[in-house]
Parts: C-alpha cells; sequence; structure tokens
C-alpha cells in the first residue's frame, strides 16, 4: 500500500483526510511546512498532500525545500484557496497536482492513484 504523507495543520481537515484515504493508503501526518520537511527527509513517502496555509512554515515554502532534496516525490497541494494565482504558485513551489478544499473522495483518490502510476 503507497504511503502519503498530510501535512494539514486543522485537525478536523486532517480527520476528513483520514476518511477520504483510509481505504486506499496508509499515511501520517504533519502539523506544519517544517515537520513536513523532516520528516520527508527522515521517512520513505510516495506522494505528499500539502496544505498551503499552515503555521511555522506554509506549504509553499515545504514544497519548495523538499523538492530541492527529493525531486523525484510528487507533491499535491490541498487549500481552500482555489484562485488560478493559488494554483499557479503552487506549481511554482513544485506541486504536481491540486485539491480544493472540500475535497471530493472520488476526485482525490483518482488524482492520487493518477500521480502515483495505479
Amino acid at each position: 500500500m503507497k504511503k502519503i504523507l498530510v501535512a494539514e495543520d486543522n485537525d478536523s481537515n486532517y480527520v476528513l483526510m483520514t476518511y477520504l484515504l483510509k481505504k486506499d493508503f496508509e499515511f501520517e501526518r504533519a502539523n506544519n511546512g517544517q515537520v513536513a520537511v523532516e520528516m520527508v527527509d527522515t521517512n520513505s513517502y510516495d506522494l505528499v498532500l500539502m496544505d498551503i496555509k499552515m503555521p511555522v512554515m506554509d506549504g509553499l515554502e515545504a514544497t519548495k525545500r523538499i523538492k530541492e532534496a527529493h525531486p523525484d516525490l510528487p507533491v499535491v497541494a490541498l487549500t481552500a484557496n482555489a484562485f488560478d494565482s493559488d494554483r499557479a504558485a503552487a506549481e511554482k513551489a513544485g506541486c504536481v497536482g491540486f485539491l480544493s478544499k472540500p475535497v471530493n473522495r472520488d476526485e482525490c483518490i483518482s488524482l492520487l492513484k493518477k500521480i502515483l502510476g495505479e
């Protein structure tokens, strides 16, 4: 089973993601961008779901740092901000996909499986 790091600071959003992902993936949580960078550096993940607005280090900066050290690790932006400018900023940071909150389960699973080649 593929392993995903869910970088999400909001408890209720994380609970929703666990509900969406639990049948198809293993996952762990990072509650801010700095923790996400540290976890990626010390653990093995197949994909990172990255909330963009987080304390300590935002998701865009965390994505840039992760992609510098792990260029082949796919990162998918996860945000309530669904504007074209937010999508462009996420892509510029290195995200290969974009999910808007509230997340639709079928859309989420389909995107993740496509990125992971399943």
